[in-house]
């Protein structure tokens, strides 16, 4: 991805990614990062306007030039903490455990919890010599966008289909020479005929077959028979079709839009806020409106974004209420999970539990690794690693990327399979052998350099000191055994259950049994963090404490 701003896309996953970045894109994104979401643009840089001069109809900047309002918008989006990139999306996939992959032509890829697709639309001119190459310049489409510019002109326009009478009926108000070429339309009825003749618009037989060009100025076109016919500006109606392809995989096709049985275009079909028959997916802009003009794109893409984001807020809304359920009701050290939140079955095992708990939420921890775990392990020399209780794979993914080859093992299948994901996208998945344990029943084998077991806490029974000591076990000669754990409860949580006890780090290192003379104690010793309170999102602390031992035998 070529960068827009000083560094690429910052983060695996946001809030919302947008791809497109003309005016419904970007006002598109304005809108959710001024509502304090992590929003991504990804622009492929082509824009539908690129030819024209100016923007007109849109209050306020009237004359601005196409390029000048992309950039004073992008500035806009940056300036909010919204992020661009320039780069071209292939497709979009729905994730087994909730949002979108958006995958770009160069490999990279992103995730997001709703998109927002304003990739416009493709102008297919028609296969007249010249056509293309003055397209935006004397070969219009929009009387609203450039019939100010050509007022009081010879204006043609190139009949291809059931809109050409319409567009020479229309563009009379701008010109009172106006002459309707027929090009390759046959279909024009007596009354249009009549229509015609009491707009004094003249009507020309035969094919277009060129464009006559005098000092780099349009002068008129050439038909088929060597006639010439005086114009200084050509209308035509371009096959306005969708930039829709990367939604294929989502199952987006675009729809026709017909008009008396001929096809002039393509859209993806949505409601009026943007939102496709695809839950978490919206779009904005001429991908979606064929005649959305730059003003009323940049208003869809406003009124897009505050769709989404008043659907983000519900999603928001209904996990905090689960939270703070789940909060209410229990702790993980006190009142074992017993019921799925969802389904209300009976949960009988620890790897029910865990699912469970796992499928509460598209994401269950930060994403970041233990900050005890970066600390205590920097500067170590790489070798083989094992991750006891892996979770969804901050700690293994940031150990292979310092060089670990690791083994990470987790209680959740669901859990582990998020973890691969993750690991594939940060490009550590050949370091990384994921295997699924219940460690009071099953253990990875082997010897390691480096054994971590972080937060080794669960709901329900588990052996945890059985577990720790095959941990140890497991350590080769000169290997490291690293413990972190909870020293007790959170500081905004007074009612603790009276049997639960958290052990400090001495009481861990002796349930260790180490046999004498074998081990080196390195660190040994609580200290206290800040955590936020799920109830309020406010700061609190919560002491940990942690155990690091070297195997010396």
């Amino acid at each position: 991805m070529t960068v827009q701003r000083e560094q690429a896309a910052q983060q695996e996953r946001y809030d919302v990614v947008v791809v497109g970045g003309g005016a419904a894109g970007l006002s598109g994104a304005l809108t959710p990062a001024r509502a304090r979401r992590s929003v991504l643009v990804i622009d492929a840089g082509r824009p539908r306007n690129a030819p024209a001069a100016h923007v007109h109809g849109y209050l306020a900047r009237e004359g601005t030039p196409p390029a000048q309002l992309l950039a004073e918008g992008r500035a806009e989006v940056t300036g909010y903490g919204g992020e661009i990139v320039t780069g071209s999306v292939v497709t979009a996939e729905r994730m087994d455990a909730g949002g979108f992959r958006v995958v770009l032509e160069d490999g990279a890829a992103v995730e997001a919890d709703r998109l927002l697709v304003t990739t416009g639309l493709v102008d297919e001119l028609p296969e007249v010599p010249g056509v293309a190459e003055r397209w935006g310049r004397e070969v219009l489409h929009c009387p609203y966008c450039h019939g100010w510019e050509v007022r009081d002109r010879p204006i043609g326009v190139l009949a291809t289909g059931p809109l050409a009478v319409h567009q020479a009926l229309l563009w009379r108000q701008w010109s009172t020479n106006v002459t309707l070429f027929l090009h390759t339309w046959a279909g024009v009825g007596e009354e249009e005929y009549e229509q015609l003749a009491a707009r004094d618009i003249a009507v020309v037989d035969g094919r277009v077959t060129g464009l006559e060009i005098t000092g780099d100025r349009l002068t008129g076109v050439t038909l088929a028979d060597s006639r010439s016919a005086g114009c200084e500006a050509l209308v035509v109606a371009p096959l306005f079709t969708a930039r829709g392809g990367l939604l294929a995989g989502l199952g987006l096709e675009p729809t026709e839009q017909e008009r008396d049985g001929h096809v002039i275009g393509s859209y993806i079909a949505a409601d009026p806020t943007g939102a496709t028959a695809v839950p978490g997916v919206w779009v904005a802009g001429n991908v979606a409106n064929l005649t959305e003009q730059v003003i009323g794109a940049a208003g869809a893409g406003v009124r897009a974004a505050a769709a989404i984001n008043a659907d983000l807020v519900a999603e928001d809304t209904r996990r905090a209420v689960a939270h703070r359920a789940v909060a209410h009701s229990r702790t993980w050290e006190d009142t074992p999970m017993t019921k799925d939140a969802k389904s209300g079955a009976e949960l009988k095992s620890g790897a029910e539990l865990w699912d469970a708990r796992y499928a509460e939420s598209d994401r269950i921890w930060s994403g970041n690794p233990n900050a005890a775990l970066v600390r205590e392990t920097t500067g170590l020399k790489p070798g083989r690693a094992l991750d006891l209780g892996c979770g969804e794979g901050a700690d293994a993914i940031w150990l292979a990327q310092q060089g670990w080859r690791v083994t990470a093992t987790d209680i959740s299948g669901i859990a582990l399979g998020r973890a691969a994901g993750h690991a594939a996208e940060a490009g550590v998945a050949d370091r990384i052998d994921w295997q699924r344990h219940d460690l009071g029943e099953s253990f990875p084998a082997g010897e390691f350099d480096l054994v971590s077991a972080q937060f080794l806490h669960s709901w329900g029974e588990m052996p945890r000191e059985k577990i720790l000591r095959t941990a140890a076990a497991a350590v080769a000669p000169g290997g490291v055994l690293l413990i972190v754990g909870h020293a007790g409860y959170p500081s905004w949580e007074h009612n603790h259950p009276a049997d639960v006890a958290f052990p400090t780090p001495d009481e861990v290192l002796e349930a260790l049994e180490l046999p004498e003379g074998q081990w080196e104690v390195l660190v040994s010793e609580e200290h206290e963090r800040i955590q936020t309170r799920p109830e309020d999102g406010q700061p609190g602390t919560r002491t940990d404490n942690t155990l690091k031992v070297r195997r010396t035998g």
